[in-house]
């Protein structure tokens, strides 16, 4: 019996509405600064991960939209992307290894460019509806580990005070909301909801009770009141 997930998606959707509340609440505020525009594809060359609640998400929508040949020239171009994703991330770790800092490599790593796979020859988001987060915050300031980040494409100028959004509060609601998935369904795996992967892994994982930690339990699918 398949799982469930509907009321942890409405949980995400959720986080999904204040992010895009906030990045129109920044972008009405600061018009001449937020230069994000149709066709305007820098966003979809960023490195960055999803959490498990994320992945999942994503991952079902695009069971939902794609199949066919649409479905394998997507999952081709997830392959090209997530094959350079595992090159920069086992350098990063050789040289953590090697005793280079975290934030040295960090640094490194966001100046680093892979094409996304939903991206499309029309410079075009093919899942531009059910975008991660990070791709609807991309355009205005955010803060990580308490530093400021903003596209260089903006018009916001570094030294000066905007509003900004900290992601390490989006990122924490969105693990509670996967660690109460996890815990919910009686995974085997606990360490699953702190599980990160890049967008590539999102659309190439089957996400089955054996990856969920589920396998050979006969488990009914996850519903709240």
């Amino acid at each position: 019996m398949e799982i469930d997930f509907t009321a942890f998606f409405i949980k995400y959707e959720a986080v999904v509405a204040m992010a895009d509340n906030a990045f129109i609440k920044v972008r009405d505020s600061h018009p001449d600064c937020v230069n994000c525009k149709i066709n305007c594809s820098d966003c979809c060359y960023a490195l960055f991960d999803l959490t498990l609640i994320e992945a999942l998400y994503i991952n079902h929508k695009i069971r939902e939209k794609f199949d066919g040949e649409k479905r394998i020239q997507l999952e081709e171009k997830a392959n090209i992307a997530d094959r350079s994703v595992f090159k920069l991330k086992k350098k990063a770790y050789e040289e953590l290894k090697s005793g280079k800092s975290e934030e040295e490599i960090i640094q490194a790593l966001s100046t680093k460019r892979i094409k996304c796979p939903l991206l499309n020859d029309k410079d075009g988001c093919d899942l531009y509806e059910f975008r991660p987060i990070t791709c609807r915050l991309y355009g205005i300031p955010v803060s990580i580990g308490g530093a400021g980040h903003t596209c260089g494409l903006s018009g916001f100028r570094e030294g000066e005070n905007y509003q900004t959004v900290n992601m390490d509060a989006v990122q924490k609601k969105l693990y509670e909301i996967s660690d109460e998935l996890i815990k919910q369904i009686k995974s085997k795996y606990l360490k699953l909801s702190e599980l990160l992967v890049p967008l590539s892994m999102a659309i190439l994982n089957v996400y089955d009770k054996e990856y969920l930690g589920l396998a050979g339990e006969d488990k009914s699918p996850v519903k709240e009141k």
